[in-house]
């Protein structure tokens, strides 16, 4: 089961073919156990036009969500707390990370420099 980080998503709703192309795959090796958490929705919110929105609606209805509880949250603040200021981690991805850890799913990013709390074994790609 895999987590897809926001970078992905954008790449993925601007058509870039090769990602797209991965994404066909990791649906087809998970089964379409593919997630996402509120905060790529909102990340994705936030930088959408409003000619966007039914384009990005329809994309995200399709994908699984995990809520964030107090676990979830308590993981990410340990996670800002060791990670925040030595490598800039912000508290979106803290939050990613958590909920990814706590579900032992793997993360798919393009950047793993924002999640220094993975060891390789732990991305997916």
């Amino acid at each position: 089961m895999v987590v897809i980080d926001t970078d992905v998503l954008i790449w993925i709703l601007r058509g870039d073919k090769e990602i797209e192309k991965v994404f066909r795959n990791v649906i087809t090796e998970t089964e379409g156990y593919i997630f996402i958490t509120p905060v790529q929705i909102a990340e994705i919110y936030a930088g959408m036009r409003p000619k966007e929105e039914a384009k990005v609606e329809n994309f995200l209805d399709v994908l699984n969500v995990i809520g964030i509880d107090k676990n979830i949250g308590k993981l990410a603040g340990t996670f800002m707390n060791e990670y925040g200021k030595s490598h800039n981690v912000t508290m979106a991805d803290a939050l990613i990370a958590a909920s990814t850890r706590k579900h032992v799913f793997k993360l798919w990013t393009l950047n793993r420099k924002h999640y220094p709390m993975f060891e390789d074994r732990d991305f997916f790609i």
